[in-house]
Formats: C-alpha cells, structure tokens, sequence
C-alpha cells in the first residue's frame, strides 16, 4: 500500500514540476521544448510527460495553443499559477534546486537550438511524425513534415537535420527552384 502512496506522490510531484518549471518561463515554449528543459530537471519518459501534461491540459493548469505558423506552444494558467502557489510546497528542495540550477543554461541552449529545430512524435508504435524546420525572428522561414515507419529512422531524420540543416536547407531549396 506504501507504494502506491508513493506512486500517487511521484505523480503529484511531477506535475507541480511542470507547473514550477513553466512558471518559470517569461515566453511560452513548445511541448518538446519543454519535455528536454524537464528531462534534464527529472528523469522523465515522454509517454509520462505527455500523460502529465495531458491531465494539466484537462484540468486548465495549463494552455496549449496553436500559433500562426502551425506551431504548438504550452503556457500557465492564472487557474495554475494559483494551484501552484498552493502546491509548491510538495516539490522537495532538492528537486528544486537541482530545477533552478539547470534551468537556466537549459534554457538559454533551447532557446539557441530555436534556429534550427527538428522533432518527431509517435503516432503509433511503427509510425512518426517528423518536423524539420528553422525559426528566424521567431518566424518559421522553413519547415517540412514528413513520416517515419520506425523510430531509429525518425530519430536518423532528425539528427540530420539538427546537424546538417546548413548543408539540407539549401540543397532544397535549390531542387525546389530549379526549372525542370
């Protein structure tokens, strides 16, 4: 029984996590963003974050939101800043302080890597969705989306990208100009 009190505390300590951590964001920031920001705090899996992150959803802790350029981004609520407040307190020091002290050089390196940004999402167990794409002036100037049958081919597709964008980018755009 101790363990499942346990589970429901990892739980609970998890989300107010999330609800400490975008607190402390001034902008807001994209699902996958965030997931590496909360990844390097907590030794979190996706399919939890999604599932925490999902119930916060629910609950109007949290907003996510489409912007202009089909982007998805994830904010506080006043409804969850105020559970905040009330929860904080359930966040043990050290997690905290192990959250502020990442934090910020985690953030700074994200918000650097918003130039070029690739990222792929499960939509069942031999099927991804991959979006490659780069951010100028918080602006999308390019993007591409596509589909993998594995994660290992998902996962090749965006490390290219996040380390060949340079080279890919213009090779595209290239073929895309050409009179054919």
């Amino acid at each position: 029984m101790s363990n499942k009190g346990n589970n429901t505390a990892t739980l609970a300590e998890n989300k107010v996590l999330i609800l400490y951590l975008l607190s402390q964001i001034d902008d807001d920031i994209t699902e996958s963003g965030f997931f590496k920001l909360i990844s390097s705090v907590n030794n979190i899996n996706y399919f939890d974050f999604k599932q925490f992150l999902t119930d916060l959803i629910s609950s109007k802790l949290v907003a996510k939101y489409t912007k202009d350029d089909d982007e998805e981004l994830i904010k506080l609520t006043q409804k969850g800043e105020e559970y905040l407040t009330l929860t904080q307190d359930m966040l043990p020091g050290i997690v905290k302080l192990k959250a502020d002290n990442l934090f910020k050089k985690e953030l700074s390196s994200i918000e650097e890597e918003a130039s070029v940004i690739a990222e792929f999402t499960p939509r069942s167990e031999n099927d991804y969705i991959i979006k490659c794409k780069i951010v100028e002036n918080n602006e999308t100037i390019f993007e591409v989306k596509t589909i993998a049958a594995s994660r290992e081919m998902a996962k090749q597709i965006v490390d290219n990208w996040n380390t060949h964008a340079s080279e890919i980018y213009p090779n595209i755009l290239n073929l895309l100009s050409e009179d054919k």
